[in-house]
């Protein structure tokens, strides 16, 4: 079996990962308001990268650990740069490893070489790479071409597919088809309710992405992060 890269997140637990797709002050009062836990990985979304530049990675991380360290609590949180790299891996991996991201994601529809650079990159510089099978027709065959595999898959209905299109579903069943190859994580992304976590969770995954609710309603976000905190273990 191919070697997989290991992870700096506790892969005995189930994460929640909050995706900051707006402005840099919704960010920062939701994130003043979250529970601190080393369950909730913190993500800088790709709206909010284009708008604000890569250092909106480095302002989610500041203000998590200002957040926790006014607790107590001193460990260094996860936050993920959703940069959906397609070219330059390796440029890109340093851009988000320079701000100080943990992990960094890449889009499975890019060109395989790209991928292997991304992997590499992410390795070299100590940071989890992930990368989002949205709209990959088959995950395992991109993984199958792959030197190394990353930890982390993204298993992802789009926001314009879940709009626009009512009958495109999460594509929950290609997480065990995906496990039973490879030693890997499972991200989901797609789903905002706290149904839909559940659901993701059930069937086995392992970080479940949300976005809507931070976007729409910040006592929503907070309401269906404690409700992930206190019945998903």
């Amino acid at each position: 079996m191919k070697r997989t890269i290991k992870t700096k997140l506790n892969e005995r637990n189930n994460h929640l990962q909050i995706a900051f797709n707006s402005s840099l002050d919704d960010a920062r009062r939701i994130i003043f308001s979250l529970p601190v836990s080393d369950r909730i990985i913190l993500e800088a979304g790709t709206p909010l990268i284009k708008m604000y530049g890569i250092s909106a990675v480095r302002m989610i991380k500041d203000w998590y650990t200002q957040r926790a360290r006014s607790q107590g609590i001193f460990d260094e949180p996860y936050v993920v740069a959703d940069l959906k790299t397609m070219d330059r891996g390796e440029t890109e991996v340093s851009m988000a490893h320079q701000y100080g991201a943990s992990a960094v994601i890449a889009l499975g529809s890019a060109p395989v070489e790209t991928l292997d650079s991304f992997v590499d990159a992410c390795e070299s510089y100590g940071i989890d790479p992930m990368i989002d099978m949205m709209n990959v027709e088959n995950p395992l065959a991109v993984l199958h071409k792959l030197k190394r595999v990353p930890p982390i898959v993204i298993l992802h209905r789009g926001v314009d597919e879940e709009r626009f299109n009512r009958e495109k579903q999460i594509p929950l069943h290609d997480i065990r088809r995906i496990k039973g190859a490879y030693d890997v994580m499972i991200s989901i992304a797609g789903g905002d309710t706290i149904r839909e976590v559940q659901r993701s969770v059930f069937n086995d995954a392992d970080i479940v992405v949300v976005w809507k609710s931070v976007f729409q309603n910040s006592s929503d976000t907070i309401d269906l992060v404690n409700g992930f905190l206190s019945q998903i273990k």
